[in-house]
């Protein structure tokens, strides 16, 4: 059955193409398995809560009929603007407004948020646009540049709120500099959310076309309720594809966690157990709750435009878990640089157990990929990211990096192949159990064998996290990081980001947080297999059980072969690589005036004629926690025969994502 709606109607009808709802919502209130919700184009500001699941051979539909122009936004225009000082204008807004949730009393913040700024969850708006929140008013009325931003000409817009308790009102205050309010659109958020259930298992639901933006969303920790202007809400099957998303406070789409009665905020609230034992905990409560592969996961988010959010693009733990991310632009994710804590990123997920991230378009974010624990059977893929890190003009924190990926605490497997990463850092990589497979490469690796375990009170805790049945969201089992069990086949590594002659002056003496210095040189100080597997003593028939625990607790061996560098450092043991010196070799990236982007560079000539070996899942192992091989989540082995276009490599295989140095030239992104 097909209903429709139309913010333009007359007066709300049955949803008939004829007598339409007027509200999206009116339609989520009937819809049924196999039904298609068709919206026309208009402004629906309003929160769209689904009330019924759709089945996977019937699922439920909501289709904007002309793309992107049916919009869903947690916003409301805002006219009623008047001089305060300078270019300062201030407003009043009764509570009633708001319901229960008052975005401008509600604060950003939770476990994992470090920031000291005290954000609201609610924002002011002036053409599409983020104004900069202050602490003061007085901060507001000077209007500032914020030294942090990403984007400093814009950090002079700024906005101030507080409470009238005695009117029941919000003061709102924002300086316009040039601009006129009455001659602009200003907005205001006042919703939570555009376009997700308030009740768990809504599953195989669509939402197709839409432009869904401006919403007061609140922070998105692992261990905790997970909210986005879009969620599926611990649910299965959804897909949302075709839509833009921008102007969440915190997360654009959720694919995330459920809120856990006894375990949710756990540190923020009680503070009593470790951090990183409440996500213990959400992990073994989820299973208890009936988390598998069965109940939860298994969505798809593509061809979505995904920008301007201040926390992350996609936000999931657990609940996205079996997905596939595809065929996405994202980027400008927090850019303005107001929230901080340790769940940003383009993409951040807990648990990506099976989850393929492919042929994204991921840049000017904070992180571009961040697959945090449980980064088992994760492929990501056919990827073009650059430019995830700050600007020059941003003072860097010792100690802090912006990568495009960022793997932490997994056990494997998790492989990323024939991806494009151009930007300072290529990989951060407190884990073990990685395989690099045809990658170009123009940044560096961090965090080799340290960021893992923590030091308190001069004591080691380490930080156990789990590993699953293959395929699975079953737990095998828990172990700290061992480091190692990585793998690094194919690639083109090249030192393409200059390394200031000052610029270990002011940073940590830790060699592990000091390198801008390209290749796989980080990991000179692991074990071949050969020599890792002597320590077990296997010709004892009664191995001594206390002696073999010293192996067993060592760092474990790297695979390391068939590399390319230019001007980058090689694996003391790799034999079988190719190193090029040559001080003008770079790798530039070009925009068209039409959006495309393509690379000018001969490296691809210059490595052309060095032969390499095809690469299957034989030729990887298994990952060695959890004994599982580098395969596609259905457990069928991968032949790496494609390339980043997904053009066949023939006879002779070169380093590198390319099937053929000519294909450097085409378009990489459009």
């Amino acid at each position: 059955m097909k209903l429709y709606v139309n913010a333009a109607a007359a007066r709300s009808g049955n949803g008939s193409k004829e007598s339409p709802f007027k509200t999206i919502q009116a339609a989520a209130d009937v819809a049924q398995p196999g039904d298609e919700v068709l919206v026309y184009p208009g402004i629906y500001r309003e929160y769209v809560n689904p009330k019924n699941s759709g089945r996977e051979d019937a699922r439920i539909t909501y289709t904007s009929v002309e793309p992107l122009a049916a919009t869903i936004t947690g916003a409301e225009i805002i006219t009623d603007w008047k001089p305060y000082k300078g270019t300062t204008y201030v407003t009043r807004i009764d509570n009633s407004l708001f319901g229960s949730y008052n975005p401008y009393i509600q604060e950003v913040e939770g476990d994992w948020y470090f920031a000291p700024n005290h954000m609201h969850t609610g924002n002011v708006f002036v053409n599409d646009r983020m104004f900069y929140e202050t602490d003061t008013l007085d901060e507001c009325l000077e209007g500032k540049v914020y030294i942090r931003s990403w984007e400093p000409e814009f950090s002079i817009y700024k906005w101030y709120t507080e409470q009238d308790t005695a009117t029941n009102e919000t003061i709102i205050y924002a300086n316009f500099q040039d601009m006129k309010p009455a001659e602009q659109k200003v907005e205001i958020t006042v919703r939570r959310k555009c376009f997700m259930p308030t009740e768990k298992y809504r599953g195989y639901i669509t939402l197709s076309g839409f432009t869904v933006c401006k919403a007061a969303t609140t922070w998105a920790p692992p261990a905790a309720y997970q909210d986005g202007m879009i969620g599926a809400h611990w649910s299965k099957g959804w897909i949302i594809e075709d839509c833009e998303v921008y102007g969440s406070k915190c997360c654009g789409i959720s694919l995330g966690n459920y809120s856990q009665e006894n375990n949710d905020m756990y540190f923020f609230t009680k503070h009593v157990k470790s951090p990183t034992q409440m996500e213990r905990d959400a992990v073994c409560r989820a299973q208890y709750d009936g988390w598998t592969k069965e109940t939860v996961g298994g969505h798809i988010i593509r061809r979505c435009h995904i920008h301007h959010c201040e926390q992350t693009g996609i936000v999931g733990r657990m609940g996205c878990v079996f997905s596939i991310i595809e065929d996405n632009h994202i980027h400008n994710i927090n850019n303005m640089q107001q929230l901080g804590g340790a769940e940003i990123a383009g993409i951040k997920f807990h648990a990506a157990i099976d989850v393929i991230f492919r042929r994204n378009h991921i840049h000017h974010c904070s992180m571009g990929i961040w697959c945090d624990w449980q980064a088992q059977g994760t492929r990501i893929t056919r990827n073009f990211m650059h430019d995830n890190n700050p600007p020059a003009s941003v003072p860097m924190d010792p100690g802090r990096f912006d990568q495009d990926i960022f793997v932490e605490v997994g056990h494997g497997p998790c492989l990323i192949d024939n991806n494009l990463l151009l930007s300072a850092v290529t990989l951060r990589v407190p884990t073990q159990g990685v395989a690099m497979v045809h990658n170009l490469c123009c940044g560096s690796f961090v965090m080799v064998g340290s960021g893992v375990d923590s030091i308190v009170d001069g004591k080691l805790r380490q930080r156990y996290t789990p590993y699953h049945i293959a395929h699975r969201t079953e737990v095998l089992g828990f172990m700290t990081i061992l480091h190692g069990d990585n793998r690094f086949y194919n690639n083109i590594f090249i030192q393409n980001t200059p390394i200031p002659a000052d610029y270990l002056k002011d940073w940590p003496a830790d060699k592990e947080y000091s390198r801008l210095d390209v290749g796989t040189h980080v990991w000179d100080e692991y074990p071949l297999y050969e020599d890792w597997i002597k320590g077990f003593d296997l010709d004892v028939h009664r191995p001594d059980m206390g002696k073999l625990m010293e192996p067993h607790f060592s760092e474990l061996p790297v695979w390391i072969h068939g590399n390319a560098y230019i001007n980058a450092k090689a694996f003391k043991h790799e034999d079988d690589k190719l190193m090029i010196e040559e001080p003008s070799a770079r790798v530039e990236l070009v925009q068209e005036a039409d959006g495309a982007y393509h690379l000018n560079t001969k490296i691809f000539d210059m490595v052309k004629d060095f032969a390499v070996h095809l690469i299957r899942t034989e030729t990887l192992g298994k990952a060695f926690e959890p004994e599982e091989q580098y395969e596609n989540p259905d457990g069928t082995p991968i032949t790496f025969d494609e390339d980043y276009f997904g053009n066949k490599r023939g006879m002779h295989i070169m380093p590198g994502p390319f099937a053929d140095a000519g294909l450097s030239s085409e378009t990489v992104w459009k």
